[in-house]
Formats: C-alpha cells, sequence, structure tokens
C-alpha cells in the first residue's frame, strides 16, 4: 500500500497523510488491548488502519469525512464494511452506535482537534483510552501542569477526568504534504473520578471564564458570572487561572456554588 500516492491531500480539510509506517506502528502499539473496540477518527489513507487491523481480539471502527479517502479505504480494508462510517466526527452520534466502552484513536486533523477533545469529554463515561497525534504545541497545553504559561482551558477539562502522557514528538518528514510544524503522540486514560465534587456544568462556566481573561486574577475574570456581588473570602480570588490546579478549580466551583449570588450564564 503507497500511502504517498492514492489521495490527495485536501487543505480544507486539515490533512496531512502519515507514511511512515514505523511511527504508524508506534502510534497503535501504545493504545492498550482494552477495550476491544475502537474507533479511529480520520484513518485518511489508512496509515493506522493497517496495523490495528491487525491487532487480534480488537473490533476496529473508523469515521472518514472525506469522499476519496473513503472509496479508497472500502477498496483496500473491505475487513470494514459496516463498521466504516460516513461523515464527520463532531457531528456523530456516538451513543447510535456504540452502547459499551470503545477506545479512541487517530491522526487529528489540527484545526478541529480542540473540538475533538470536547466531544470525547461529552462521552467520558464511554471512552476509556485516548491515543492520537495532534500539534506538537496543543500536546504540551494539554500535558502540562499548573503554573505553565500554555496551561489552559482544555488543560484543565481534560486532567479532571483523565491522566495526559505526552509521548513522543513526530517530525514533519513522516507526512505527505509535511506541516508547518512539529506533531506529537499523547495518551489520555480515564481517572478514578467519576464525578467532581462540585456542580461540573458549574466548574466549565467558571474554567472558561477565568481563562477567557486569563491576565486578570480571578477576582476580575469572575465577574462575568458573579457580576458585582462580594465574593467570599479565599486566597483563590487573588490568584490567575493558571496557578489553579484541577483540584483548586473544584475547590473554587464549591465555594462559589455554595454562595448566595446568582450566576449569570
Amino acid at each position: 500500500m503507497n500511502n504517498r500516492v492514492s489521495i490527495r491531500a485536501k487543505k480544507a480539510l486539515g490533512q496531512h497523510f502519515l507514511h511512515d509506517k514505523n511511527t504508524a506502528q508506534r502510534i497503535v502499539a501504545s493504545l492498550s488491548g482494552t477495550p476491544a473496540t475502537v474507533l479511529e477518527i480520520g484513518p485518511g489513507t489508512g496509515a493506522l488502519t493497517a496495523f490495528l487491523l491487525q491487532c487480534p481480539g480488537r473490533t476496529l471502527w473508523a469515521v472518514e469525512i472525506d469522499r476519496e479517502s473513503i472509496a479508497y479505504l472500502q477498496k483496500t480494508f473491505p475487513q470494514l464494511q459496516g463498521r466504516l462510517l460516513t461523515g464527520d466526527f463532531l457531528s456523530l452520534p456516538l451513543g447510535d452506535y456504540f452502547s459499551e466502552p470503545f477506545s479512541v484513536i487517530g491522526n487529528l486533523p489540527y484545526n478541529i482537534s480542540s473540538q475533538i477533545f470536547f466531544k470525547i469529554l461529552e462521552y467520558r463515561g464511554q471512552i476509556p483510552e485516548v491515543v492520537c497525534m495532534i500539534q506538537k504545541e496543543v500536546a504540551e497545553r494539554l500535558a502540562c501542569g499548573a503554573g505553565s504559561k500554555t496551561y489552559g482551558i482544555l488543560s484543565v477539562l481534560l486532567q479532571a477526568y483523565y491522566d495526559i502522557e505526552y509521548l513522543f514528538t513526530v517530525h514533519e518528514h513522516v507526512f505527505t504534504p509535511p506541516p508547518g510544524v512539529k506533531s506529537a503522540v499523547i495518551r489520555l486514560r480515564r481517572n478514578a473520578v467519576g464525578q467532581l465534587a462540585c456542580d461540573e456544568a458549574l466548574f466549565v462556566k467558571i474554567v472558561k471564564a477565568t481563562f477567557n481573561q486569563r491576565r486578570k486574577v480571578i477576582r476580575n475574570s469572575i465577574k462575568v458570572l458573579t457580576g458585582d456581588a462580594p465574593l467570599p473570602a479565599h486566597r483563590y480570588f487573588s490568584l490567575r487561572p493558571e496557578q489553579l490546579s484541577v483540584d483548586e478549580f473544584v475547590e473554587l466551583t464549591s465555594l462559589i456554588g455554595n454562595s448566595s449570588f446568582v450566576i449569570h450564564n
């Protein structure tokens, strides 16, 4: 199978096809054997697909939006018949296809990787593991801890429910066409947190509100939710959001949630 020439990469879809078999094999090997069901996002020319189908006891599904790639995959991997879904992962009703836990793997389109992670969070009860290749800077941001300048909204929201490992860096030359940035492979594994010890919807609002004005201390950035109501006395309100760990954001949410003022949407 020659991944270099079969399909034309489309810039609008953020396509950069992985053609290095060693890298593909290494990515697939980073995924554990459980659960047995795996969903590949954007298989493209099937660089990962070829190795995933060789894994014994694994049931592989794939979702692809590009018609040219779909035709290629249908011809090259007939084993996927009935399990190659056509369309956009972001609008895919995952619950219609998966009633049991499933893992996610893929070389994610860099232009929508954040949106993909938000959808994974929606299905965190069913997705215990994710192995994916994304832009190196984004991978570093997701895996970093509190205190880092790159620590942000997705860092906190994902780390609330997943342990995140930065596995390895991938250089530009293993793609066709080569992207203008380096890439990295990360692994997310569901942690033991079933539900946060706070109002989870409010937690999300607070994380987004504070990081959207990350240069301000929380006392000022949180006003978008609390208005001018007096805040409880606590040191968190004098800090900037990147200084708070996930657990401290949970505490902050409880402080605000247990106060008497009305939360503005």
